[in-house]
């Protein structure tokens, strides 16, 4: 038989690749491997299992506030104080301790900076301080420049004064 074909001075032709092999040699060349094929499968069966547990979830919520519902609405008179005055509690708590966190940082700062640890901050302090007192010197130079002459303008006016 291979001396039929070889002796026959005929070239085989190559055949025509079909409509649809191109694809299958694509989707072959991109085939996952085996590790792959078993993380997908794990991540499907994980995916399901939690799918199952918020369905779960969900009915057991819903029959849950069925039957509650009027145990609710019949001690809701309870329920509405009693929910104001702990969320007033909490509130009331946690801003006190907040405050109390602004107050710590605040002493601490002020601890650091006339330690002379110069915390963050501490330069432009020291440049707001020394613009204060450059502006109370000008105010206190400008009184007394103006305050004289005032002075002279009210004995002026009431020379008995």
């Amino acid at each position: 038989m291979a001396d039929r074909h070889s002796g026959s001075g005929q070239t085989q032709r190559p055949s025509r690749p079909t409509p649809g092999s191109a694809f299958l040699r694509r989707l072959h060349d991109h085939a996952p491997n085996s590790t792959q094929l078993i993380g997908f499968l794990a991540f499907i069966v994980s995916g399901c299992i939690l799918l199952f547990l918020t369905g779960l979830t969900i009915t057991a919520t819903v029959i849950g506030l069925i039957f509650f519902t009027p145990l609710i609405l019949i001690s809701s008179p309870i329920w509405v104080p009693a929910g104001t005055v702990l969320f007033l509690a909490a509130a009331g708590f946690l801003s006190m301790c907040g405050f109390g966190l602004a107050v710590l940082a605040g002493l601490s700062w002020i601890y650091k900076y006339f330690r002379g640890w110069n915390p963050p901050g501490s330069d432009r302090f020291d440049y707001a301080r020394s613009r204060i007192a450059d502006t109370a010197s000008h105010v206190k130079d400008y009184a007394r420049e103006y305050g004289g002459y005032l002075q002279s303008k009210v004995k002026d006016a009431a020379p008995g004064a």
